[in-house]
């Protein structure tokens, strides 16, 4: 069954006028505007257009079947050690066995980009989510942050998919990592989201320790439109070059993760605990935004772009 995220994501992407401009074809910024503004209003909603909007953009960057009307895609690429997925190629024909974890949209997108293993390496598949063998189980989602995005894992069972560029090719290309910052997008809006009940206490009832965490977080927010202006105008100057794009991606998603973090605490201490626990689409924005931003791979992700920054500097 579908979350109410999910049926408000696909009336989005099914609208007549619904585009999202392609990343690093000249209108990233509109590209990253669409999605601040999509997850300011609904974080978990503007979540399930992101992926959507990645996959379209993912198939039409490695020549795979485009999106069609009424559809939804997710993008499913999670690689633990344990479960796996695995594709076999017989009489010509692929199919997917194997249980995929942390699938959001697991009982409402109608399609998804599933990465599998292959004899030659890890390849992504497009998949018909209609088709029998797909078997999404029961959430186990215990946080009420993002649970609205039905994040849970789906068994398949000989399910038949269309290979998707060569194998390895899904992340050894810049469009990964302008998809990454894309994300961060999101995080953006769902911080803006966080700081309207600061500015809306600002403006009916502020005193000065309220101000002050209010000049703070204006700081925070105007620094991080800024970075994503400036990344989405460098994709659109330089879409090629992939080191360049890794490097931009990591320190991006971090600066934005710090951002969050920084308007979450900065509005938890001027308010206290009454909106979170007497205005539920604050509480909720700020449950979802706590867990959205852990997608990032946090210090993980900080090695690598010291090690990345250390080889630029020799």
């Amino acid at each position: 069954m579908s979350s109410g995220a999910i049926t408000r994501a696909i009336d989005i992407v099914s609208a007549s006028d619904f585009r999202l401009p392609y990343p690093g074809e000249g209108d990233t910024s509109g590209r990253f505007r669409q999605l601040i503004e999509l997850t300011r209003r609904d974080i978990a909603m503007g979540r399930m257009v992101e992926a959507h909007g990645d996959a379209a953009a993912i198939l039409h960057e490695l020549g795979g079947p485009a999106v069609g009307p009424g559809e939804l895609w997710g993008v499913w690429a999670a690689e633990p050690p344990a479960p796996l997925v695995t594709a076999n190629l017989n009489s010509g024909v692929w199919t997917l066995t194997g249980t995929k974890v942390w699938c959001s949209g697991a009982s409402g997108c109608t399609h998804a980009l599933v990465t599998a293993r292959t004899d030659g390496g890890r390849r992504l598949f497009a998949v018909d989510l209609r088709k029998s063998g797909v078997h999404p189980s029961a959430s186990q989602w215990s946080n009420r942050g993002m649970s609205d995005t039905n994040t849970a894992a789906v068994e398949f069972v000989d399910v038949e998919a269309q290979p998707v560029g060569q194998p390895g090719r899904y992340l050894n290309r810049p469009g990964f990592w302008h998809g990454g910052v894309g994300v961060a997008a999101c995080w953006f809006g769902g911080t803006v989201k966080v700081a309207q009940a600061l500015s809306s206490k600002a403006r009916s009832d502020s005193d000065d320790i309220t101000l002050m965490h209010l000049g703070a977080v204006d700081a925070l927010l105007a620094t991080g439109r800024a970075e994503l202006d400036q990344a989405a105008a460098d994709i659109d100057r330089n879409p090629e070059d992939l080191a360049v794009a890794r490097r931009r991606a990591y320190r991006v998603r971090w600066s934005i993760e710090q951002i969050a973090g920084g308007v979450l605490d900065r509005v938890a201490r001027a308010l206290g605990p009454a909106p979170l626990v007497g205005d539920p689409d604050h509480a909720q924005a700020v449950a979802d935004l706590s867990v959205y931003v852990r997608q990032s791979h946090a210090d993980r992700d900080l090695v690598e772009l010291g090690r990345l920054a250390a080889e630029n500097a020799r």
